[in-house]
């Protein structure tokens, strides 16, 4: 089994070819495996490498039968070495590798949409149908209870068994039968030509209550975050926003590169990210002069993590905005991802990375400067499913924002 990071009390999914597997990792890409590996990998006789090969030799002389699968045990052993030594490391077979780069792509393959479980129908619901995709065209809508699959009903599928059904290939097609309106007791079959579809990591809307503020939600930070957020602050902007929530709740971070360019974007001047390795080296991310001219309150929660943190904590340093919620996640360490030479991969924690003036929180967190759980009463819904006046930490956001000096 595959150690992943907890980030939610709900998982979103994206009906992709990948499912997103939302590591809090930040991602560099290394195809170079060529005569340098040979030269980084030629170290024998170790003390773990003497006990495999004494177990394989006494399972090759006495063991009663000959069905040994080498492959899976290869799998297994690296899994555990990797699992023993790193926390957010991760051993990953081609076919992994594989999907996870194309999870961080701003471009997937499927019809376009964010589903949730929905335990009370035992189904697949629809949270989100992204712009100009697949499922938009073809009429899906936020709501839609998917409970049937290729003629087969969901909850004998199997959630993960019927998504699977649903994602695959640009240019073939899925079938599948929701229920909508009034008590879901309208059915409506869907026969949908899956596409190429630009990936959503970033969700805007104007809050109802006071047309002046309007609320960003950043999922994670993907490839295509970055223009995503930027449209988001110029399309509220545009209608009469002059104010701000950021939300990376259950944001469990992602590419480096993204978060730093959208901090880019936010911040004035100066140092975004310290970036320390094993030795002691530092690299120094920095912003340019331009930043965002807006009064913003910063979301935050436990499963806020890795880039969603140093999000978090570079606008904390700048005193740009008030951070309201509950003790982020705790991890400041960065990942990059190592080819094998049979085509296998490996994530290796291999940095630490530091908010532009405090210090590295892993282990710790980042602590809000207005602390406010979310209502108890809420704590078994989906936040993607709670309304902004339910919504009581984002309540208390608006208030924040609203007691800004003017």
């Amino acid at each position: 089994m595959k150690k992943k990071i907890s980030v939610g009390v709900a998982i979103v999914i994206v009906l992709f070819v990948g499912l997103i597997s939302f590591q809090a990792a930040y991602i560099i890409l290394s195809e170079k495996y060529k005569a340098e590996l040979d030269e980084a990998y030629t170290y024998t006789g170790t003390k773990l490498q003497k006990k495999i090969a004494e177990l394989e030799s006494l399972y090759g002389e006495l063991y009663i039968n000959d069905d040994i699968d080498e492959d899976a045990i290869l799998e297994a052993v690296c899994d555990a070495y990797v699992d023993t030594i790193d926390k957010y490391g991760s051993y990953l077979t081609a076919e992994e590798y594989a999907e996870l780069i194309s999870d961080y792509s701003a471009q997937m393959e499927g019809i376009g949409v964010h589903v949730i479980y929905n335990a009370d129908y035992d189904c697949i619901e629809v949270i989100s149908v992204m712009p100009d995709s697949p499922a938009l065209e073809a009429g899906l809508l936020p709501g839609d209870l998917i409970v049937y699959v290729e003629g087969k009903p969901v909850k004998e599928l199997g959630y993960y068994p019927a998504i699977n059904m649903i994602k695959g290939k640009a240019g073939t097609v899925t079938n599948f039968t929701v229920l909508r309106g009034k008590d879901y007791t309208e059915r409506v079959d869907f026969s949908i030509e899956r596409a190429v579809v630009t990936e959503q990591t970033v969700w805007h809307h104007i809050i109802a209550s006071d047309p002046t503020i309007g609320y960003i939600k950043i999922l994670s930070f993907d490839d295509g975050t970055y223009n995503q957020f930027v449209n988001a602050v110029s399309d509220l902007r545009n209608s009469g926003c002059t104010r701000l929530v950021i939300d990376v709740r259950y944001n469990p971070g992602g590419l480096l590169t993204s978060v730093v360019d959208v901090l880019d974007y936010i911040l004035p001047e100066g140092p975004i990210v310290k970036l320390i390795d094993k030795k002691g080296n530092v690299e120094v991310k920095y912003s340019d002069k331009s930043s965002l001219d807006m009064d913003f309150v910063v979301l935050v929660n436990g499963s806020t993590a890795s880039a969603g943190e140093l999000f978090t904590s570079a606008i904390k340093d700048y005193g740009l905005a008030k951070i309201v919620g509950t003790q982020t996640y705790g991890k400041g360490t960065v990942q990059t991802i190592k080819l094998l030479k049979d085509g296998d991969a490996v994530s290796i924690s291999y940095k630490l990375y530091s908010p532009p003036y405090s210090d590295n929180y892993e282990g710790v967190g980042i602590t809000p400067d207005v602390i406010v759980e979310l209502d108890e009463a809420l704590s078994g819904i989906s936040i993607y499913k709670i309304s902004d006046e339910e919504d009581n930490q984002l309540q208390k956001a608006i208030s924040v924002l609203n007691s800004i000096d003017k």
